[in-house]
Formats: structure tokens, sequence, C-alpha cells
């Protein structure tokens, strides 16, 4: 499980994905979110601009970032 940790209050999914490099790309991140491929606490989240706060756990191809403050 990679950890990433916050420096502000909260992190927006898409850039969670690519600052644990699971996406290359925003535009990548865009996509597969859209496509309801990526978990936020174990539900599907659709939304790029979702804000994740320190305790949330993402899913993406069956590897996990757990975001902490």
């Amino acid at each position: 499980m990679e950890i990433l940790r916050l420096r502000d209050d909260f992190i927006k999914l898409g850039q969670a994905l690519k600052a644990a490099g699971l996406v290359d790309s925003g535009v990548e991140a865009k996509f597969i979110i859209q496509d309801g491929l990526v978990k936020v606490n174990g539900e599907v989240d659709t939304r790029r601009g979702r804000k994740l706060y320190g305790g949330d756990i993402v899913d993406y191809k069956g590897k996990q970032i757990k975001i902490e403050g």
C-alpha cells in the first residue's frame, strides 16, 4: 500500500493517482476515474475533483493509496 502524506488539508483524487505514480498524466487520471475504475473507501467514485482527506483509501488496478494527514 502506497502512503501519500498531505501537504494541505486535502488532495484531489486525480492528483493523488498521479502523485502515487499510478497514472502518467492528469488526462489519464480523468479517463480512468470517469470510466468507474477507481474506488474511494470501497466505493466507485467518478469525480476527478473528489477531495481526499487523511484516512481515505483509494483503489486502482489492485493497488491502494492511503492518504495520511
